[in-house]
């Protein structure tokens, strides 16, 4: 139950930081954001972990290596498909995780989900629905959007794998290095980089760096050594729960009923899974 407690943690820092990242993105280019949101968040994790990274083996870097690779491109393919389709068909589609999640599992490591678990992610798909209303969207975008799931999902599956054996701070610094390398490329293929200015870009740099990044993917490799991968995706689906509640909240935008009914079946889908 803690290392269930900090997953849901996790999804509310992510939420919170929503009305942040739309102000920036909104003046600064989205890849060189990413770039150096995953510098700040290498650099926190440098301090205390660089010395432990020879910990790992080549094996271990290996597994962050690839870890990471996925997780950066789950990061980019869901941007270039919301280039390409509708708001709300990218937040039901990045949600579609919870869903790929057991069936990766299943698929590559043959672990079978109880029928209870099944049910907790039927709901919650279906409160993910009800919450983004999923207005049509665009194929090409969509299936992006969806390729970004998939990795996010098989992210989640092999760190139900990796996180047991590697030392949790090196292997998540390993994870962000090569993040912010993927990203860094793109952005300078792009043309994008230049030096962030003012205070919306660089709060919410700073803010996304250290805590939804350093301590939320640090926190993630922490919790899958307890929590399966199933589980962890269920927690995660609490992300565009979070992000609505805090838009609410702080930037003063509106929720239908449809849009609360699905936030409460999203939260009975993951009490139904935990209690299974």
């Amino acid at each position: 139950m803690p290392a269930l407690l900090v997953l849901v943690l996790v999804t509310a820092v992510w939420g919170v930081t929503f009305v942040q990242v739309k102000d920036a993105v909104a003046i600064y280019p989205l890849f060189a954001f990413f770039a150096v949101r995953f510098a700040l968040g290498s650099a926190a994790l440098a301090l205390p972990g660089a010395a432990r990274v020879r910990t790992l083996g080549s094996r271990g870097v290996g597994a962050a290596a690839l870890a990471g690779a996925l997780l950066g491109g789950g990061y980019a393919l869901q941007t270039a498909g919301l280039e390409r389709t509708s708001v709300s068909a990218t937040g039901f589609i990045t949600g579609m995780q919870t869903v790929l999640t057991p069936i990766f599992a299943l698929a590559l490591f043959r672990v079978r989900v109880r029928l209870a678990v099944w049910l907790g992610v039927a709901l919650a798909t279906v409160g993910l629905a009800m919450l983004a209303g999923i207005h049509r969207g665009h194929a090409a975008g969509d299936l992006l959007v969806l390729a970004g799931a998939a990795a996010f999902a098989v992210q989640i599956v092999l760190m139900e794998r990796f996180a047991p054996r590697f030392d949790p701070l090196a292997f998540t610094l390993v994870e962000m290095v090569v993040v912010c390398l993927g990203f860094t490329a793109i952005a300078g293929g792009l043309g994008e980089f230049s030096w962030p200015r003012g205070w919306t870009v660089w709060g919410a740099l700073l803010v996304t760096g250290l805590f939804a990044t350093a301590f939320a993917f640090l926190a993630q490799t922490w919790a899958q050594r307890r929590v399966t991968a199933t589980r962890t995706a269920l927690a995660f689906a609490l992300e565009p729960v979070w992000a609505a509640l805090f838009g609410v909240t702080l930037a003063g935008d509106r929720l239908g009923t449809a849009a609360w009914v699905g936030c409460a079946v999203i939260f009975t889908g993951i009490l139904v899974a935990e209690a299974a």
